[in-house]
């Protein structure tokens, strides 16, 4: 064992391990029975017949298991996964679309659409605005769709966020901009559309869509749906009242408690905050203000 142990290096006790096995392979270091240090059994029962059952990609996963088990990490999450054989998704069929990335930009972009929806007492418009960097939402409904409640709209949503807005991006309805003849020509600058002159008002860029490209602002677009689908198209309303405080609610929950996976697991607000510590020049007043609690 000492010529051995000479001869590569080692020290004896290695040597006599040698001797003791079958084979020149290292032998696996720790339990023999993988398992872990953080989850109970029943936990990670748990985690697989969520996974299993709900086929959420990994974040998701861990935001819907966190609540019922508080002390589960993302880290943890995935060797659970990985140690049951169900860390990869199974892929689906047809042909992966490319994904293409949106250009960067600072807080204050937002993208503003209409929608309708209806109740026991009629048809009311829908105004919904959505910062393209935090995810901020905003929601107002008006009985008209026109550019008066449009430029109300904007005005209301200007005092709603804590930071500037520096640039706004709607299609070409006319309650945000003229008709294309009338854009042009010796009386344009006189002729100056009200939502353009509210967004004078407050240095706001206003940009327009190109024509029959919807997806162009899809970011509101799908904000959209996400509404309907969490209420018009859930829920049967009496009155407007009732939607009023519906919608309300739910964006509130949106703002300050869904957590986003474009977002790194933070809320639209969380994000906010983040951002108001890092560049605090680019907000009117502490966002800390607006979180529903001891403020309110």
């Amino acid at each position: 064992m000492r010529a051995a142990a000479r001869r590569y290096g080692v020290s004896p006790t290695t040597v006599q391990k040698w001797r003791a096995r079958q084979t020149t392979a290292d032998a696996a270091m720790g339990p023999k029975k993988p398992r872990s240090t953080i989850l109970t059994q029943e936990e990670e029962a748990i985690i697989v017949a969520f996974r299993r059952h709900t086929l959420l990609p990994l974040d998701d996963c861990l935001y819907g298991l966190q609540p019922s088990i508080p002390h589960l990490t993302r880290s943890s999450l995935h060797r659970c996964l990985e140690r049951h054989g169900i860390s990869r998704l199974p892929e689906m069929e047809g042909d992966k679309p490319k994904k293409k990335r949106f250009a960067d930009y600072a807080i204050g972009y937002v993208h503003i659409d209409i929608a309708e929806v209806r109740t026991e007492e009629g048809k009311l418009y829908l105004f919904v605005a959505i910062d393209r960097t935090s995810k901020l939402a905003f929601v107002k409904l008006e009985a008209e769709a026109n550019r008066y409640t449009a430029s109300d709209f904007l005005r209301a949503l200007v005092a709603f966020v804590p930071y500037q807005i520096h640039t706004v991006l709607t299609d070409n309805g006319v309650q945000f901009c003229h008709a294309p003849r009338n854009r042009s020509g010796p009386t344009a600058l006189y002729s100056r559309h009200m939502f353009y002159r509210v967004c004078h008002e407050h240095g706001i860029e206003h940009r327009l869509t190109k024509p029959n490209h919807p997806w162009t602002n899809g970011q509101v677009e799908r904000m959209n749906r996400t509404i309907k689908d969490a209420t018009v198209k859930r829920y049967h309303y009496e009155t407007h009242e009732q939607i009023r405080a519906h919608l309300q609610l739910f964006v509130d929950a949106y703002n300050h408690a869904r957590r986003l996976k474009t977002l790194r697991g933070l809320t639209p607000y969380e994000h906010v905050l983040q951002v108001w510590t890092k560049e605090p020049e680019r907000f009117r007043l502490n966002p800390s203000h607006h979180i529903p609690g001891p403020y309110t």
